[in-house]
């Protein structure tokens, strides 16, 4: 009875370290256009939608991006578990840019209590608005 108690905990203790580092992962930006400030001056409004060809690769390196950096919270290809929300549903183009940029640089603290982490210095403007990116091709409204 004894080992079986021991062997639960053991696996138990396994799972709650299964995330391993969550300090963000630096994201390749270098195939992207440099954003207008760089990490200076944060714009509020996603650049890369303005071209088709940049915004199409910039969706493709916000999905390598987002898996690495995003979805141990907000769930893989965006469907949250309940814990963090589900970034499908935020709203779409410009609409959304704002909330989503000030969320990704600074993160989000209530009552003293770090609910993401900012990201920003970290990740950079290039890689927050690649994810941004990827997250417009993968809304869905319900």
């Amino acid at each position: 009875m004894a080992t079986a108690a021991l062997l639960m905990v053991g696996s138990i203790s396994g799972s709650v370290f299964a995330h391993g580092n969550v300090t963000p992962q630096p994201v390749d930006t270098s195939a992207l256009p440099d954003v207008p400030g760089g990490n200076d001056n944060w714009i509020t409004k996603n650049p890369y939608r303005a071209d088709p060809a940049v915004y199409a690769k910039a969706q493709e390196i916000g999905e390598s991006g987002y898996g690495q950096n995003c979805a141990r919270c907000h769930g893989l290809e965006a469907i949250s578990g309940g814990i963090a929300p589900d970034l499908r549903y935020l709203d779409v183009k410009e609409d959304g840019d704002e909330w989503f940029i000030n969320r990704c640089h600074h993160g989000s603290v209530r009552d003293g209590k770090v609910y993401m982490p900012p990201e920003g210095e970290i990740l950079g403007q290039k890689a927050c608005w690649a994810i941004r990116s990827w997250l417009d091709k993968v809304h869905t409204d319900s």
